[in-house]
């Protein structure tokens, strides 16, 4: 049968008690301090790894603003230098007309000129001629400066008609 001795027990729990407290002291609270920081290392590592999260979040979100804006900028300069190159075509447009129109003009007024000079010429050839057969008819030549003056009358009065 089994024996129960008073002072055994009492020794036993004794010595447990103590193992108890040994291990506690020199197991427990080693292990507890090592499990608190090894939380403490995580939580922090977490922490930071948010923080890096959120930073990392924030400078996408300015990377995008920028190409965003870059994006924009560069439409706005597209745009500008569109609006450039059809002013700057307007322009040349408008200047070469104003060319042709200045060419035409100065054609137009040559033309004149030279029309006025033919018909001057003209007249003068037909004046010397009418001059000339006048004399053959009259049988004499009657002073060239009145003759030139009557036919330079004659051909302005049939001018002034037309």
């Amino acid at each position: 049968m089994i024996k129960f001795e008073f002072w055994y027990i009492v020794e036993t729990v004794i010595n447990v008690l103590i193992l108890f407290i040994l291990l506690r002291i020199f197991l427990f609270k080693p292990i507890n301090k090592m499990k608190a920081d090894r939380t403490r290392t995580i939580q922090d590592n977490l922490d930071s790894a948010e923080k890096a999260k959120a930073e990392a979040e924030e400078l996408r979100q300015q990377y995008e603003d920028s190409i965003s804006e870059a994006k924009e900028k560069a439409n706005q300069i597209i745009m500008k230098a569109h609006e450039d190159a059809e002013s700057e075509r307007t322009a040349i447009i408008r200047k070469s007309q104003e060319e042709a129109e200045k060419i035409v003009a100065d054609a137009d007024k040559t033309i004149e000129n030279e029309r006025k000079r033919v018909l001057r010429q003209a007249q003068s050839e037909i004046a010397d001629l009418a001059i000339e057969a006048a004399s053959k008819i009259i049988g004499e030549n009657v002073d060239d400066e009145k003759n030139r003056k009557l036919v330079d009358k004659f051909l302005s009065d049939e001018e002034g008609k037309k």
